[in-house]
């Protein structure tokens, strides 16, 4: 137990994937772990329900809240915070997870399709940021952890599929201004984004199977998180950070066994050179 040992994590879109890794990684340190998302029965196509995730947070020795929810109604997120601290005594660590993906260009992407990316990644972040501060204010160490990726204003990496871009640099954008606005509170905020594609239900559905097998474990992710919120919050906001620079900061340089397939060539993230 160290680190993160009784700190409470709330973690949107936590019930497979990348949210699902980094509650674990967070309870093996003793924490507390909010498991929220939209999955609370078994789904026929996908893995894992916020029932499932709890289980195995109380399993690697934290203690877990599974909350049904869904990002898009900010109502229902501000109810679920305040379930949370109530539930805990409190919030450490904000975790913006939940994603939506959808890798259309622009005369394919239908108004409910943007809508759906711009409600579940830049709003949702905003709202589940808003609801969270007043509680990470009294934290001793609160952090605001985002899954999306560095600002580049390069067309390149908007040309592609706008509205994916659009929705997911509002989650940056979001991070670069609440970062500053609450700079004096001591509340870090930063990104975090992986180097590869990593090995989840949205890789495999919207990659051929190369990509998959070309692929690193959502625990590289995990890993980097926990380094990133275990620091000191005065200390480390308005980062854009990148998961194997963070772990190879902390001094692991053998990244290898993390590959889905060692040996094979990593396929690199849509939006890193």
């Amino acid at each position: 137990m160290a680190g993160l040992q009784g700190k409470t994590i709330f973690i949107t879109g936590a019930s497979r994937g990348i949210g699902r890794e980094i509650a674990l990684r967070c309870a093996r340190d003793g924490a507390n772990l909010v498991i929220t998302g939209k999955t609370a029965e078994p789904h026929p196509g996908l893995p894992g329900t916020i029932h499932t995730v709890a289980a195995e947070v109380e399993q690697a020795g934290g203690r877990a809240l599974p909350v049904r929810l869904d990002v898009r109604d900010e109502q229902a997120v501000q109810a679920a915070v305040a379930q949370a601290a109530q539930h805990f005594g409190g919030l450490d660590v904000l975790v913006n997870n939940a994603s939506a993906i959808s890798l259309t260009p622009t005369l394919e992407t239908t108004a409910k399709r943007f809508d759906l990316l711009w409600e579940v990644n830049a709003r949702a972040t905003f709202f589940a940021a808003q609801a969270c501060i007043p509680y990470l204010k009294k934290s001793a160490n609160p952090h605001i952890l985002t899954l999306s990726p560095p600002l580049n204003m390069e067309a390149r990496w908007f040309a592609p599929h706008l509205a994916y871009s659009l929705s997911k640099y509002g989650m940056s954008l979001c991070t670069l201004g609440l970062a500053q606005e609450f700079a004096a509170d001591g509340i870090a905020v930063n990104c975090l984004w992986p180097r590869t594609t990593i090995a989840t239900a949205a890789i495999e559905v919207n990659f051929p199977p190369d990509v998959l097998r070309a692929s690193r474990h959502p625990a590289i992710v995990a890993d980097a998180a926990h380094h990133i919120l275990t620091r000191a919050s005065r200390e480390c906001s308005g980062n854009f950070f990148i998961d194997e620079d963070v772990l190879r900061t902390a001094g692991e340089q053998d990244l290898a066994h993390y590959a889905v397939t060692p040996g094979v060539p990593l396929f690199g993230d849509l939006f890193l050179g």
